[in-house]
């Protein structure tokens, strides 16, 4: 299994026989390399949507068009996303679970907001959420952007994730600290991956918080396109 991170809060996710890509945004991602594109996209099978805000989906209809890969998430972003041509999904509501083969996903609740700029106004797509994804042995909780929740513990009594992928810059999500503090309280991960920080000034720049937090557990600060093998 890999988990390549394509900056921010965009991951390529290779496990089993699918190819996941999580809240692709890569146009004008600045932690993006503009030539790594077609690499990033190759042989996506699938792409999963956290909510609908421009920095995790603004590209997804174009990828979506050009790929050919079903767009997975809430039923009302789905559906708006839909609207583009050449655009297919699969919209299902927190707590469902879908099989891409092999692959379980299961839909998360999330505590943030989500929505859609149309014609210069917010349109509200259903909720925000996060994501539980297992195969190959592992199961890999996304957080999506999202404060601490006590809805946490549930998360981890029901799917025991051994790896969390945790957006925690601070500012737009919860921030290192915290991240520290829903490992320790809600999960037993034995590998957590930082996104959502470093892109942009207001973030944290440094997972550094994190890794000193979390003594037992593999934090690992990813390189874009640089695959983390499991």
């Amino acid at each position: 299994m890999k988990i390549i991170w394509l900056g921010h809060s965009s991951f390529r996710i290779e496990i089993e026989d699918q190819v996941l890509l999580i809240d692709p945004w890569l146009r004008d991602n600045p932690t993006f390399p503009n030539d790594s594109r077609a690499q990033a996209l190759t042989g996506a099978t699938a792409i999963l949507m956290t909510h609908g805000h421009s920095d995790h989906v603004a590209d997804v209809p174009e990828i979506a068009a050009e790929t050919g890969a079903p767009v997975v998430g809430v039923y009302e972003l789905v559906e708006w996303m839909e609207q583009t041509p050449g655009v297919s999904g699969i919209g299902f509501g927190k707590g469902g679970t879908i099989r891409l083969n092999d692959v379980e996903v299961t839909l998360l609740n999330a505590q943030h907001s989500s929505s859609v700029l149309v014609d210069g106004s917010r349109r509200y797509v259903g909720g925000e959420a996060g994501f539980m994804i297992s195969g190959e042995g592992h199961t890999i909780y996304v957080s999506g952007d999202t404060d601490v929740m006590a809805d946490m513990a549930m998360f981890n009594d029901l799917h025991q994730p051994d790896i969390g992928i945790l957006a925690c810059g601070g500012y737009f999500t919860m921030d290192m600290r915290r991240a520290v503090y829903a490992s320790k309280k809600f999960f037993d991960f034995k590998t957590v991956i930082p996104c959502h920080y470093k892109t942009f000034p207001m973030l944290e720049q440094s997972a550094e918080v994190l890794i000193n937090g979390l003594p037992d557990v593999d934090v690992v600060e990813p390189e874009v396109m640089q695959p983390l093998e499991f």
